[in-house]
């Protein structure tokens, strides 16, 4: 483990999310400063997993700076395991970001802490206790907010700007602009990038011309559908649920996805293209992150925020006995409950009571994994085990898997195109190979020279 400033240059080193899509966490390395960009809990329930959040391929201790790019726990996640094992530094972000911050690790500790005692052994299906309450009140103590757009000296010679990036509330691009020899080397780091046309966040600011783009490319080779078409598919299944009687269940991930989902939702009954009906969120995790929402306005598009005060219309739940009445509730109504796969969460009750109700619709609003329940939903067959039984798939399916706040090929082109002139190094991160191939393959189409998916620990030169 190198603890020493050996640096000769400046290079990047992709320590996480290389040629995959969790653990984002890579380092800055300069001759007078060693930064990291993104410090992400690693997702799944191997071994390998536990051992890479565990233990980091550097000293804590050694870093002078972190730079956060959003409060997704795959990007901000194993902070307090960072502070745990000796980081003292300052950690930045955006307001936003730092607010998301405290709920997400709050809740990330409370899950460690409930997994540890169910399975105090570490093994291929425990996670174990990487750090407490505690840390995580220390990292916020260590965190510092910097608006977009503002100039920042974070380490010696080095000095950062955010701009929005229109993926979650607060995301950021981060430039970072480094000194060396009487020269300036920049470098941008997109964190996740945001889509164009979705209408619920700032559109991503343009990315700033740069020595080198370390870039995201989770949908490199895919393309979203349209919100025109998204919205209309999901009108016809709410009026037809309701013109029935039934419930319109919604598996919703608590942080980006449910509030993203409630508002199109308002929004379509305020303009009288939806018939109106109660809305409930059942999440104790969103009923919190709603309330950040609320509190940077400057960050939402125009006529959300109306959608999100609209508390008359939309109830959230955050008592468990009030969350497990609604699954009994008589007439129609849309209940969008935590648990965007199905694998946990409070949808998980909804389901068992509610999945074989012909008058029902579940629509799946997330990408869901192979082998989990809401993929298992999609397959053929008339019945599917939801926890402990076996339930008649009665109620419609339907798959709409179209809310990404992820930018998609057509929008990382749109972000990427205009510096091709200027002929930036580009790495991409944040995507399984297969995606970041036909992203790689498009650039270098369009003129792009220097295209690279770097393995794990792979590092790139500036100077």
């Amino acid at each position: 483990m190198n603890q020493t400033r050996s640096a000769t240059g400046i290079s990047v080193t992709f320590h996480g999310a290389a040629q995959t899509v969790t653990g984002s966490m890579h380092l800055l390395e300069t001759p007078d400063a060693r930064i990291l960009l993104d410090c992400g809990l690693m997702l799944g329930q191997r071994e390998e997993v536990h051992r890479r959040n565990s233990q980091f391929p550097f000293a804590p201790s050694w870093i002078d700076a972190v730079l956060l790019s959003h409060a997704h726990i795959d990007h901000c996640g194993n902070l307090p395991n960072l502070v745990r094992q000796g980081f003292t530094g300052p950690i930045y972000c955006t307001p936003a970001t730092r607010d998301l911050m405290g709920i997400m690790l709050t809740d990330s500790a409370k899950i460690q802490a409930e997994e540890a005692a169910l399975a105090p052994r570490v093994d291929e299906c425990s996670t174990a206790l990487l750090y407490t309450g505690k840390e995580v009140e220390q990292t916020l103590r260590q965190c510092v907010s910097v608006p977009y757009g503002m100039s920042q000296d974070v380490a010696e010679g080095v000095r950062v700007q955010f701009h929005d990036a229109g993926h979650l509330l607060g995301s950021a691009i981060i430039a970072v602009a480094c000194n060396f020899h009487g020269a300036t080397r920049t470098i941008t780091f997109t964190g996740d990038l945001g889509r164009d046309n979705l209408h619920f966040l700032g559109k991503p600011a343009p990315l700033p011309p740069s020595d080198m783009v370390i870039c995201e490319s989770t949908y490199g080779g895919r393309l979203h559908q349209t919100p025109a078409a998204l919205m209309k598919r999901l009108h016809e299944v709410v009026k037809q649920t309701i013109e029935r009687g039934g419930k319109v269940l919604i598996p919703a991930f608590s942080l980006g996805r449910a509030q993203i989902v409630v508002h199109y939702l308002r929004e379509a009954m305020q303009q009288g293209r939806l018939p109106l009906a109660p809305v409930f969120v059942d999440s104790p995790l969103a009923t919190r992150i709603a309330q950040v929402y609320r509190r940077h306005p400057g960050c939402l598009a125009a006529g959300v925020l109306d959608t999100m005060n609209d508390g008359e219309a939309v109830r959230y739940v955050s008592d468990f006995q009030e969350s497990r009445d609604l699954s009994f509730r008589k007439g129609p109504c849309i209940l969008v409950a935590s648990g965007g796969m199905c694998e946990a969460g409070r949808i998980l009750h909804h389901l068992e009571k509610n999945i074989d109700d012909p008058r029902n619709s579940v629509v799946l609003v997330s990408y869901q994994a192979p082998g989990s329940l809401g993929h298992r939903m999609l397959e053929r067959g008339p019945r599917v085990r939801v926890r402990r039984k076996m339930c008649n798939k009665w109620a419609d399916i339907i798959d709409l898997n179209g809310f990404s706040g992820h930018a998609d090929q057509q929008d990382l082109m749109r972000a990427l195109r205009p510096l091709a002139a200027s002929q930036p190094r580009v790495r991409l991160v944040h995507g399984d190979l297969s995606q970041a191939w036909v992203l790689a393959a498009v650039l270098r189409g369009e003129g792009f020279e220097d295209v690279a998916i770097p393995q794990r620990e792979d590092s790139a030169s500036l100077a």
